[in-house]
């Protein structure tokens, strides 16, 4: 097994299909792990490593938000407490290959430029600070003072804090995101974009309205106990492999699983436990009761269905179904919601979801029948237009049963990145509610910036319009994580100032402003050794558990800086000696971060000793704790919510951009999608073989995917088609939904245009796109 990096690039021609899977993990998926393991870290690495992986003296996963067992609740941690995907995240970051100065004298930007990102994350671990002045076509090394130095000038030298912007990705630990956000805000600038703007913020929009805190309502014991789950808009096999573990529990003590998705996804039908006998030999557990093989964009419709048979089957059998108690005392404005309840188009319904009224009201049933429902989302439901609403009417649902502060039951957003839920709680927002400020003011006895900052998408527009000239960024792929590709290259490049705080090579680093710097930082699997002693890190995962993290690999090089002394250091050079905030204390010892957290954050008193805690502790959390909701009227609100029929022109299909199974958000681990069955390509589009036949297409043909969108209106009043094009993809004939496809991103997000976002929360739209297909020129 070779660890060297691949010198070529993909060959979309070598594309191949095989049956889609019909289970989830396995042996194959242990066998992938290792395989994966030992061509990037070798085998000494691998096996120090991923014992300690998700260990209470350990480090966290740097892949997905899935909570570790705690024994608190019950429950006790596997030898092996990792997935497949877990394994691939750690032997990327803990890989033996180094992009240095010589890579970089070797590659012009614009060379790496026109990598893929499969290409530029496969070359390795950056290893030491790099710059692109004015006028250079490659990055030279440059040492750590001097780097922090031009960073330094560049912001003071801007005409005002605000026009600077600071991205953070949600890999960022608990301390390093406290010291960024002080640190912006000591600058003078609430302009904090994160990638929480473009996966859940549709989430905690709703949430804050409905229950009145935007995360999740249950624990990990919760789920395992409840009598019905619904899985919505979401991939658990590939994005959240862990999950399966508590789904197979669910399963094991007669709970029902109810998937509702496009796609007909392995990690939604079978798993097969690597770690029981069942899963090695047999046949594994079947986790699906009920697949709703939904339209997209035909969520919203659904639940109102579902809230409409609820209210029927009340008025049909009063004081039978719902929990009238629990909706006299917590909630607000079921009359009102109660009234237009029944009120349904089923035609209009049927249309939306695709779905017959046979399987809802089976769905109905189930709901009514359970006594502890919980329902989940991902993506699938955050990146529509009507996400947030979408969500409100699930809450609705949940409301109508008394199934929040319940044990067994509530909301339960699963979250993408390892503690982007985490660098929210610790003030990573442009808009951070008034007691926060307060306290950071009387914290640290400096004022506070109250005007709201540049979301993701305002801060991209922001940078069109030359109103944001810098750029920083700790951690995450920017430009590949972002819709309207081609715009947001254009907006990078107008500014004078990038920089990016990384671990490894990515397409943000090719796309760059007049003066660019790359600044290397430690990844989680490694030692952090400061003036005091050994550091370690904290995190919060999707269902509010704070833990400690700790590093035990040597840093993959000696001139490698931890985010938190990245920070640090940048404050001094930024803010001056005379700054009142002791910034070269916290680069010492993290201790002293934390002690400031604890008196800033909501929930974090003695936050020391409690991250000390063999299992962290969870922060508090009113509607789960004590069905108390901090909304404006002080109780859970039941809201109104119209679905919006989308028409579908004739000869259009509904996109939705999705992962490989082998990835992880924009990062490529491998070109083996095997759960769907395509192997070696990335530039696909997968479509039901009746949409393709219609379509005058066949299994394999070269088009390119159009998208279509209502611009601004013409001189007769006429909206204007907006068009964006991505070229060269093959069809794979899938059994999605009719009517619908599905492509990788970051592939496909050029079809996205910055200006199509979730109502409210403004959340690019990445799913419910409308394309045509054109056939491909050769």
């Amino acid at each position: 097994m070779s660890r060297k990096a691949p010198e070529q690039d993909i060959d979309e021609s070598a594309l191949s299909t095989h049956d889609p899977k019909d289970h989830a993990a396995g042996v194959k998926a242990v066998m992938v792990s290792l395989r994966r393991s030992w061509e990037q870290m070798g085998a000494g690495r691998t096996i120090k490593t991923l014992p300690l992986l998700n260990q209470r003296s350990g480090f966290d996963c740097p892949g997905c938000a899935w909570p570790d067992p705690r024994e608190a609740d019950g429950d006790k941690r596997s030898v092996a407490e990792f997935c497949e995907n877990g394994a691939k995240a750690v032997a990327e970051e803990a890989t033996t290959r180094r992009v240095d100065a010589d890579f970089f004298a070797r590659h012009s930007i614009e060379e790496l430029a026109g990598k893929s990102e499969y290409w530029l994350g496969q070359q390795g671990r950056l290893t030491q600070p790099m710059i692109k002045r004015s006028g250079d076509t490659h990055y030279r090394p440059i040492g750590w003072d001097g780097a922090l130095d031009v960073v330094a000038e560049g912001l003071r030298d801007l005409d005002s804090p605000d026009e600077a912007a600071f991205y953070t990705s949600g890999r960022t630990s608990n301390e390093a995101a406290f010291l960024y956000q002080l640190l912006v805000r000591s600058f003078g600038t609430n302009n904090l974009p994160d990638c929480s703007n473009m996966c859940h913020e549709s989430s905690g929009s709703a949430l804050t309205e409905t229950i009145g805190i935007g995360k999740g309502s249950v624990s990990l014991a919760d789920v395992e106990h409840a009598d019905l789950v619904m899985v919505v808009g979401q991939n658990p096999g590939t994005n959240h492999p862990r999950m399966l573990s508590t789904l197979e529990k669910v399963k094991g003590h007669g709970g029902k699983i109810i998937a509702v998705n496009p796609l007909p996804e392995a990690g939604l039908m079978r798993f097969k436990n690597p770690q029981n006998v069942r899963g090695v030999a047999g046949k594994g557990t079947a986790l699906c009761d009920e697949f709703a093989q939904i339209r997209i964009g035909g969520d919203l419709a659904l639940f109102k269905a579902l809230t409409a048979l609820l209210a029927q089957a009340e008025r049909d059998a009063p004081g039978t179904v719902l929990d009238r108690e629990f909706i006299e005392q917590h909630t607000h404005g079921f009359d009102e919601f109660f009234a237009q309840a029944t009120d349904i188009d089923w035609d209009a319904t049927l249309t939306a979801t695709a779905l017959s009224r046979e399987q809802i009201e089976t769905i109905a049933r189930m709901l009514i029948e359970s006594e502890r429902t919980v329902i989940c989302w991902a993506m699938g439901l955050t990146q529509q237009k009507k996400a947030v609403p979408t969500i409100r009417e699930a809450v609705n649902l949940l409301l109508l049963r008394g199934m929040i502060g319940k044990p067994g039951a509530g909301v339960c957003p699963v979250r993408g990145h390892s503690n982007v839920q985490g660098d929210r709680t610790m003030g990573i927002w442009e808009k951070m509610p008034e007691p926060f400020m307060a306290a950071m003011e009387a914290e640290f006895g400096i004022p506070m910036p109250r005007k709201h900052g540049y979301d993701t998408v305002d801060a991209l527009h922001a940078m069109q319009a030359g109103e944001v000239k810098a750029f920083f960024a700790v951690g995450g792929n920017f430009v590949s994580a972002t819709p309207d590709t081609a715009g947001t290259e254009r907006a990078l490049r107008s500014c004078g100032l990038t920089v990016q705080v990384s671990t490894k090579l990515n397409r943000s680093h090719a796309v760059v402003g007049d003066t660019a710097l790359i600044l290397p930082t430690l990844g989680r699997t490694e030692r952090d050794v400061q003036a005091s002693g050994p550091q370690f890190v904290t995190v919060e995962d999707s269902m509010s558990v704070v833990h400690a993290s700790r590093g035990r690999l040597e840093p993959a090089s000696d001139t490698l800086l931890s985010e938190v002394a990245i920070v640090s250091r940048l404050a001094r050079k930024l803010l001056g000696d005379g700054h009142p905030v002791r910034w070269e204390e916290f680069e010492k010892d993290y201790d002293a971060v934390r002690r400031h957290i604890a008196e800033v954050v909501p929930g974090c008193t003695d936050y020391n000793a409690k991250v000390r805690e063999p299992d962290g502790f969870v922060l508090p959390h009113p509607p789960r704790d004590s069905r108390t909701f901090t909304t404006d009227t002080g109780k859970a609100n039941f809201t109104v919510n119209e679905p919006q029929p989308l028409v579908l022109p004739e000869g259009r299909l509904l996109l939705q951009t999705l992962r490989s199974h082998d990835q992880y958000n924009t990062t490529i681990y491998g070109l083996s999608d095997r759960y769907r069955g395509i192997e070696d390509a990335r530039r696909v589009v997968m479509v039901n073989e009746k949409d393709i036949a219609a379509l005058g297409f066949a299994d394999g043909d070269l088009v390119d995917l159009v998208s279509e969108w209502p611009g601004e209106p013409g001189p007769d009043g006429e909206s204007i088609v907006e068009e964006r094009r991505a070229e060269r993809f093959r069809i794979v004939a899938y059994p999605t939904a009719r009517d619908c496809a599905a492509a990788y991103y970051p592939e496909a997000n050029p079809l996205v245009p910055l200006g199509s976002v979730a109502e409210k929360s403004n959340t690019p739209v990445s799913k419910a796109i409308t394309i045509r297909l054109e056939r491909a020129t050769d």
